[in-house]
């Protein structure tokens, strides 16, 4: 497949504002960023993007109209080559009939570059990787903040639910808070200078869909109380450059408590991370994986060493990221 970056407004014929047939064999390779969703104590509304890592996807257009997969690398099988069942191709598709442009041909290529299941936003990053490169491809005719809804589709078709809190993050960059579903409102939010993110990914098996359901359906007034004060004030200290807010604020009476005890060795790896310096630590996503907030990067080394240490000393595999927050989201490579 091509790489060729040449920006693809050049090669468009614009007809009354609407392209019309894009040059066919156009090319392009997208990389989309891993993402932190709920960030502790905001469920389904904050979420941050990490340089890595991360998935990829080539994209090339073709002269025979409809979306096709033609290879999947990285998923050791587990994911659908069928356009109608996998995530970045159904979002591509959604995108398509919005702009009217049914008659155009896609072929994809995704490379999973990042493990799936693993509480990162997999399913997020691939998504995004299609529809910033199908967006680029057709002449950059959505902004940003108008590709989220499409790529809600795919997280609503990859674990029943279209939650923007991996892909609105992976999309604009950095934190980002989903102030509301309906109607659809994203901010971004503003990143402390020189922090970093530690997380460990332990090799074990958390589905997305079985997590949720551990979530309580009702929750006592008091603990809601405790978490809007949460959420407020790790906003506010995201705002204040205040990193001793953001660690207080990083606390969840709702969904960890019991989300947690599907992680092994949860409580030591917090206690770890706390005792080596970290701002704040938590479940990313549903999990498995883990995170900590760190005001540099030499102490969040040191606490993915020691977590994973405790972990091999239990028997249990694992992978760690050490990263800035990603300011930029997907990117052309």
């Amino acid at each position: 497949m091509s790489n060729n970056n040449t920006n693809p407004v050049e090669t468009l014929d614009m007809n009354n504002g609407k392209a019309k047939a894009p040059f066919r064999g156009l090319g392009v390779r997208v990389f989309a960023p891993a993402t932190v969703a709920n960030v502790v104590c905001g469920f389904d509304v904050l979420g941050f993007a990490v340089n890595e890592p991360g998935d990829e996807v080539e994209m090339r257009l073709t002269e025979t109209p409809g979306v096709v997969i033609k290879k999947i690398t990285g998923d050791d099988g587990r994911l659908p080559l069928d356009a109608a069942k996998n995530t970045v191709s159904a979002s591509v598709q959604h995108y398509l009939q919005h702009i009217n442009r049914l008659d155009v041909g896609v072929e994809i290529e995704l490379h999973k570059k990042m493990p799936i299941g693993s509480g990162l936003g997999s399913s997020s990053a691939s998504t995004v990787a299609g529809l910033f490169a199908i967006n680029k491809l057709m002449g950059d005719l959505l902004t940003p903040k108008e590709l989220v809804p499409f790529a809600m589709k795919g997280e609503e078709l990859a674990c029943g639910y279209g939650h923007a809190d991996n892909v609105a993050p992976a999309i604009l960059g950095g934190f980002v808070l989903v102030r509301s579903y309906e109607p659809l409102d994203v901010i971004s939010l503003p990143t402390p200078a020189g922090m970093y993110a530690a997380i460990v990914y332990p090799e074990v098996d958390v589905p997305t869909k079985d997590a949720r359901q551990m979530i309580r359906s009702k929750v006592f007034l008091k603990d809601a109380v405790t978490q809007w004060g949460n959420v407020a004030g790790l906003v506010s200290g995201l705002f204040m450059n205040d990193f001793d807010l953001i660690g207080r604020s990083m606390k969840d009476v709702l969904v960890e408590p019991t989300r947690s005890i599907l992680i092994p060795g949860f409580e030591e790896m917090r206690n770890i991370a706390m005792e080596n310096g970290a701002i704040g630590f938590g479940i990313s996503g549903s999990g498995p994986s883990v995170f900590a907030l760190t005001k540099d990067e030499e102490t969040a080394k040191k606490i993915t060493k020691a977590q994973q240490q405790h972990l091999h000393k239990i028997n249990i595999n694992s992978k760690a990221y050490v990263s800035s927050v990603n300011a930029e989201g997907p990117r052309v490579i």
